[in-house]
């Protein structure tokens, strides 16, 4: 009997368990008879090693760096530093037969390169657009370093033997931009996970006596939009003298200080509570408390063509949706959600406070969004796609016509 394939999956901007794609990923891949490791950066208190539910996940020290170029400069090339060092240690325990990089950032690629040398398969899970990135966050940024990230974005996609894209969106840019065959990009879009996240029993508690309760849950960096949030609540509170409605924001990133600060220089301690990263129980609570979720990611290159993974998991906790009007979230969200003009905070302000109002839609959008999901959207709906790409690469791999070491790029 042959032994189970051994697959390293890399990602470096969250760790795992944390970052639920991956691990529904690793679960997915578990599930079917593949040996999975995971080399990533330590959440806090995480140890260097542990064995998950059956999953290897090797671990380092996250870089305490400063942003600008150089401080990002330092955190790749440490990055890449030690999780070469880790994919060596996976691979002397086990031999690798695949290689999966989950991007930000595309450096990952000369990994992939020498694996492939060496007989094995490099998989790219296309997370972000890292180019799209940089314009959003840096828009009078250097146009060098925009072409430098379009180059690493070329060195990856023709690196790969397959990519996996989340929406038809990032396809089209695999295809276009990266030079692929269709056959060799799968959508795997980044459903939720159905039977976890569902609403249970509300905690009123969390309204703090308050007719209302809206929910942002997600990475609070200087391209997700929350400053959206707190100087629409501004508006809202003070201009509108709405004070029925209280705010609970989850999660952390590189703004989350600059926000609090923001929120406190507006006067808004009182409606809008910063809870920080929370545990899944807490969100639940909140999520199964809630009245609408809130995407406030603004229109950008970026944004306008990723698919915002909060959205759906208010829709699996049948909450609607507020947001902007971007073309990955009507695809998503589609009658799940209601659009306001994009990256204007008053239309933001205004189209959440006539969904509060109107209790009759907000039940019938949230029947719509948990139908969606349970239909179409959730990990259920994902996960063959996903595990048939390494079924048919590995398999193929093995056949005596096709050399291991063969390129099939696009």
């Amino acid at each position: 009997m042959s032994r189970p394939k051994h697959v390293v999956i890399i990602v470096q901007n969250l760790p795992v368990p944390f970052d639920r794609r991956v691990w529904l990923e690793c679960q997915a891949l578990q599930g079917a008879g593949f040996d999975v490791s995971v080399v990533c950066p330590k959440g806090p208190g995480d140890p260097a090693f542990e064995v998950l539910k059956g999953v290897a996940l090797y671990k380092y020290r996250q870089y305490a760096g400063r942003g600008g170029a150089v401080g990002y400069l330092l955190e790749y090339a440490y990055s890449f530093a030690a999780t070469a060092a880790l994919v060596l240690r996976a691979g002397r325990r086990k031999r690798i037969d695949a290689l999966q990089a989950c991007n930000p950032p595309d450096i990952f690629w000369p990994l992939g390169l020498v694996l492939r040398l060496l007989g094995g398969r490099y998989v790219f899970d296309h997370h972000d657009l890292c180019p799209e990135l940089f314009e959003s966050r840096f828009p009078d940024g250097s146009r060098l370093h925009y072409w430098g990230l379009r180059v690493l974005e070329w060195c990856t996609f023709h690196t790969a033997d397959r990519v996996i894209s989340t929406n038809a969106s990032y396809r089209e840019i695999a295809l276009a931009r990266g030079g692929k065959r269709p056959e060799d990009v799968t959508i795997v879009r980044t459903g939720p996970d159905a039977g976890r996240l569902q609403r249970s029993e509300p905690d009123p508690g969390l309204r703090r006596d308050r007719r209302f309760l809206v929910a942002y849950i997600g990475v609070m960096g200087p391209q997700d939009g929350v400053d959206v949030v707190v100087e629409a609540a501004a508006k809202i509170v003070h201009d509108w003298g709405r004070k029925d409605i209280s705010f609970a924001m989850m999660g952390s990133g590189d703004c989350f200080d600059e926000l609090v600060a923001l929120r406190d220089s507006l006067d808004l301690g009182e409606f809008v509570d910063f809870m920080g990263r929370v545990p899944d129980d807490v969100v639940t609570r909140v999520l199964s408390t809630a009245d609408v979720g809130l995407s406030p990611d603004r229109k950008n290159p970026l944004n306008d063509l990723s698919t915002m993974n909060k959205t759906m998991e208010y829709m699996a906790f049948s909450l609607p949706t507020v947001a902007f009007d971007l073309r990955e979230t009507r695809v998503s969200a589609g009658r799940a959600a209601v659009y306001a003009e994009p990256n204007e905070v008053e239309s933001f302000a205004k189209v959440l406070v006539d969904l509060l109002d109107d209790e009759p839609r907000r039940r019938s959008m949230g029947t719509f969004a948990r139908g969606r999901v349970e239909d179409e959207l959730a990990w259920t709906h994902q996960r063959d796609a996903y595990v048939g790409v390494y079924e048919t690469l590995l398999d193929r791999s093995r056949r005596p016509d096709v050399p291991a070491s063969s390129s099939r790029r696009g």
